[in-house]
């Protein structure tokens, strides 16, 4: 039951972070497709700069040293963690071309940007709205995949050989 709890308290700390990575990532995809940006260099960047936003939280809330096993090497955490999301991403961008390029998901969008240029909101588009709507449904979609990727593999510690000496 113990182990139960701590597992549970991990995935919400997961979740934090999780959140400060999606807030940094959204905000620049925001920006970026508002400014008429293309959608997989706004998806590009924020990833990027997430993941080295979840590398140092992970390392330091989430996921912390255990000193009775091996020690962590700081390069060897931060590469896998990029591959770990790399498969969220990519995942995330086959999703987006999915709901925006074959869909057509803006065409539905429609209504509610009318309605926001009734209220002189111009920026946000039918086609906009779509990539956003887009991105906010795989955020749903990818998050448990990231979540065992980091704990299972990227931040995995193993047990120490000998008993007798520092890991």
């Amino acid at each position: 039951m113990e182990q139960k709890e701590a597992d549970m308290k991990q995935f919400l700390k997961f979740g934090l972070v999780g959140l400060s990575n999606t807030l940094i990532s959204e905000m620049i995809y925001v920006v970026i497709v508002c400014l008429k940006g293309h959608y997989l260099l706004a998806s590009t960047t924020g990833f990027v700069l997430s993941v080295f936003n979840a590398y140092y939280w992970n390392s330091r809330y989430v996921f912390k040293e255990d000193d009775s096993r091996e020690k962590r090497i700081w390069w060897k955490v931060l590469f896998k963690t990029f591959l770990s999301y790399l498969w969220g991403f990519m995942a995330n961008l086959l999703l987006l071309a999915f709901w925006i390029d074959l869909l057509h998901i803006g065409n539905y969008m429609e209504p509610l940007a009318e309605l926001l240029r009734s209220w002189n909101i111009r920026v946000l588009d039918a086609q906009t709205l779509g990539s956003l709507l887009a991105e906010g449904i795989n955020l749903i979609l990818v998050l448990p995949l990231n979540f065992f990727l980091n704990k299972f593999w990227a931040f995995r510690q193993k047990q120490c050989q000998d008993a007798d000496t520092d890991c």
